[in-house]
């Protein structure tokens, strides 16, 4: 009975004991539960975050793009990557506003962008205080040679022998004439590039009043960036500073050209070429496009009489080159993007779905591109993308601009103290 009794004990305590395990197990499941759906909450949310899963996010600070070309070249990179991903970051397309907020960043040390888009005049500052990383070295290893690219964009950013961006999408500036009163024998010497300024004035005083036309040639030379253009491309990059602001001595006091040339921007110097008071002007790309929808721009100058050569010593590129944050923590994947979007899929995608010029020599040969932009098909626009310069590379552009701008306007204006002229803008190319 004693025995009995001892072991309707034991079996009484075992099963309160297993009782009381179930119990703590049932909470204990349903506690991890609980656990396991926060984790995989807060997993998801941090998936959510990078938008990215496991492939790696690389943001891209680049304008906004009113064509679908720009997305849809990140589209095409993505879907060709397993490890990275671009986010576009869009910024405005206030060019000052975006530079300032750039350098705002950067200037932190911050990593927040990845791969940058800039305009051609930023290079040498954002290079000289450090913010670039070099890429010659990756364009070595990926077989890309400077010569695949557009000149005067490779030349913007090239600082102190180093390369720091590739082309995203030039512009440049180009001779526009009129074809149906320039003869044969002059067009071509203009569509192939190889006559000089004064050249250029001999034939603007010659064709002066054909078709009723009031001015041989128009540019701009008010004191403002346009200046700054203008005197590189006179100047042949300021490697012949005095001759070339001589000429554009000549050229303002000339009698075929408008007496207020001096205030000329682009919007003059369209205006009068488009009403059909002048044979030859410098404008950039964009010009065509004008003349090609005057229902819009109200042109009175039939684009079937336009044709447009190189300028003498080429014309200096203006549009966007891309770099790479020196302080980005992917740099390898942003390498990856830059490659690609600078590279031969991507310059077609931006020139086909957006119209943008190539930066990418070989596609001036792709019919796909040449169809999606006449002015591509044009002999004297080929030439003139073979021939483009580039504005002052420097840490301190807008100072050098400036100087610029205020010693040539001076001297164009009174036409005294061209030394003094030359030695300021000297003074300021070589100041780092």
């Amino acid at each position: 009975m004693k025995k009995k009794l001892i072991m309707f004990i034991a079996f009484a305590m075992f099963a309160l004991v297993m009782a009381g395990c179930s119990g703590d197990s049932s909470d204990n499941a349903q506690n991890s539960e609980d656990t396991n759906t926060e984790i995989n909450e807060n997993s998801n949310d941090n998936s959510s975050n990078s938008g990215s899963g496991e492939k790696t996010v690389i943001k891209f600070a680049a304008q906004n793009d009113n064509t679908p070309a720009t997305k849809k070249a990140i589209e095409k990179f993505n879907n060709s990557q397993d490890k990275y991903k671009v986010e576009w970051v869009q910024m405005t397309n206030d060019s000052q506003q975006m530079h300032d907020q750039l350098l705002t960043s950067l200037s932190s040390g911050s990593s927040e962008y990845d791969v940058l888009s800039m305009d051609v005049v930023w290079a040498g500052e954002f290079a000289g205080a450090g913010y670039l990383e070099p890429i010659d070295m990756n364009m070595d290893k990926a077989g890309m040679k400077a010569s695949q690219f557009n000149s005067g964009s490779m030349t913007s950013g090239n600082y102190k022998g180093k390369q720091y961006t590739l082309p995203y999408f030039p512009d440049l500036g180009l001779l526009y004439f009129r074809k149906d009163i320039v003869s044969k024998e002059d067009a071509q010497k203009l569509i192939s590039g190889d006559y000089t300024y004064e050249e250029l004035g001999k034939m603007a005083e010659k064709y002066t009043g054909k078709n009723n036309t009031k001015t041989g040639f128009v540019y701009q030379s008010k004191q403002y960036e346009g200046l700054t253009v203008n005197a590189a491309e006179f100047t042949s990059q300021f490697e012949n500073t005095k001759k070339g602001l001589q000429t554009m001595y000549n050229f303002t006091k000339a009698d075929w050209t408008p007496d207020d040339i001096l205030s000329f921007t682009e919007g003059e110097t369209h205006t009068a070429f488009e009403n059909g008071n002048a044979v030859f002007a410098r404008n950039w790309p964009y010009m065509y496009g004008r003349l090609k929808n005057p229902e819009d721009s109200g042109a009175k100058v039939a684009v079937e009489n336009v044709n447009v050569a190189p300028l003498p010593n080429g014309g200096a590129v203006g549009g966007w080159l891309l770099g790479i944050n020196a302080n980005s923590e992917k740099k390898e994947g942003a390498w990856e993007f830059v490659k690609f979007l600078a590279g031969e899929k991507g310059q077609k995608i931006m020139s086909t779905e957006g119209g943008y010029l190539p930066g990418y020599n070989p596609l001036l040969e792709d019919k796909d591109v040449l169809n999606s932009n006449e002015l591509l098909t044009f002999k004297g626009f080929k030439n003139a993308l073979q021939s483009t310069i580039a504005r002052p590379v420097t840490p301190n552009y807008s100072k050098v601009s400036d100087t610029i701008q205020v010693s040539t306007h001076k001297y164009l204006s009174s036409g005294e103290g061209l030394d003094a002229a030359v030695k300021k803008i000297q003074s300021s190319l070589s100041k780092e």
